[in-house]
């Protein structure tokens, strides 16, 4: 039983606890401790046989055997996980970089020699229409321009407030 147990006991700590079940049956505990808090739960799965010590004589060292394989294909399937992950994420991590890279040198020499463009074509835009009536916010008639005193209209100022 213990030499099955020697590859699990070269990386972690087991415990093993024996109790009594029932009239003929015990039941054997076997708990590898964790190596350190940030490893996976599933390391540390513990074991649990029950049986009569006839049982148990014939039958745990092969189930010990079975665990400890199945335990060690675990530990090397989730390390190689891991270090896939890490690999693909430092991998998106450089290709993100020089995206960006691309982005910034694509920018810097093309703003520097084209003009900035406008923000609409002059094609676009219309010519001021001039003193033309203008409809009223709240839908009434629509509003002249203001006349002055020989009936010509007064020009409008560019913003501010207007007494």
């Amino acid at each position: 039983m213990f030499s099955e147990l020697m590859p699990l006991l070269a990386d972690r700590t087991v415990l093993i606890t024996v109790a009594r079940e029932g009239d003929t049956t015990i039941r054997v505990n076997v708990c590898p401790k964790r190596t350190s808090a940030s490893e996976n739960a599933a390391l540390s799965t513990p074991l649990s046989f029950v049986g009569t010590p006839e049982e148990l004589d014939r039958d745990l060292a092969k189930e010990l055997a079975a665990y400890v394989d199945t335990h060690r294909q675990l530990g090397s399937t989730l390390a190689q996980a891991k270090a896939t992950m890490e690999a693909a994420a430092k991998a998106a991590q450089e290709e993100a970089k020089r995206k960006a890279d691309e982005k910034r040198k694509a920018k810097s020499p093309s703003s520097a020699s084209a003009p900035a463009p406008t923000a609409q074509p002059a094609s676009s835009v219309r010519p001021d229409p001039g003193p033309a009536n203008t409809s009223s916010l709240f839908g009434g008639a629509s509003v002249e321009p203001p006349q002055s005193k020989h009936g010509e209209p007064q020009q409008q100022q560019q913003g501010g407030l207007r007494l």
